[in-house]
């Protein structure tokens, strides 16, 4: 894990042994686990931490992490962005929300065989999790780094998020088609965009957009709509 060492310091982060073996750790389950159930594409060693842990941690550059915050992972999958920060960062109360119980399952492994405190593992779709009010507009941040696009993820995180906190999509570079109807869902949901960073993994050609959305106001009780509904365009 020296290569993900590497990695990071350059934007700024420093990981002690202890954490790059949890990440070790981490691999090896993960790899193990995708033998007999898709969690990822992605197995080469190399290619896990860059595109998925130095990935992760890439949000770091844009946000000090050291602090003791409620972050919420929709969608979280194996675990990207979440595990990865609460490993960089232990004092983070994390929560991991997939619709996949089998998921959960080897997140609950790994959590289990890295000894996070803090971590709790939700079983929910976004649309409904966003409607229970033990997850709503509960976080100071939310993270997601699931394939959709931004005014669907924005119906499917900014629930969530307290005013005052934040929503950060991960996002590829490819965002301009994205913004026009992304920013009309994102102010419905009481939502503001403050910043937009387009950066890269360093020593690659890996290329990554950060969103910054500032919850400004409480999210209309109507969203987010049923599942399916959120792939349709907000209007009012």
């Amino acid at each position: 894990m020296d290569k993900l060492n590497d990695i990071v310091r350059q934007f700024g982060l420093e990981l002690s042994e202890k954490q790059l073996q949890q990440f070790s750790r981490y691999y090896d389950i993960l790899v193990e686990w995708n033998s007999f159930m898709n969690l990822t594409a992605i197995t080469d060693r190399d290619d896990v931490i860059i595109k998925h842990f130095a990935d992760s941690l890439l949000l770091y550059k844009y946000k000090d992490l050291h602090d003791n915050l409620s972050v919420l992972d929709v969608g979280t999958g194996a675990g990207f962005p979440g595990i990865p920060l609460k490993i960089a960062f232990p004092e983070l109360k994390v929560t991991l929300m997939d619709s996949l119980n089998k998921r959960l399952n080897f997140l609950n492994e790994v959590i289990k065989e890295l000894e996070l405190d803090n971590v709790e593992t939700v079983h929910s779709r976004a649309e409904d999790g966003g409607k229970n009010p033990l997850y709503r507009e509960k976080y100071d941040l939310v993270v997601s780094r699931a394939v959709a696009n931004l005014a669907t993820l924005s119906e499917w995180c900014l629930p969530f998020t307290k005013v005052g906190g934040y929503f950060v999509p991960y996002k590829s570079n490819a965002l301009s088609d994205e913004m026009t109807d992304g920013k009309k869902a994102i102010r419905i949901l009481g939502g503001q965009v403050e910043n937009i960073f387009n950066t890269n993994i360093p020593e690659t050609d890996n290329q990554r957009s950060f969103v910054f959305v500032k919850k400004i106001a409480n999210t209309d009780k109507k969203y987010p709509r049923k599942p399916g509904a959120s792939k349709k365009l907000i209007s009012k």
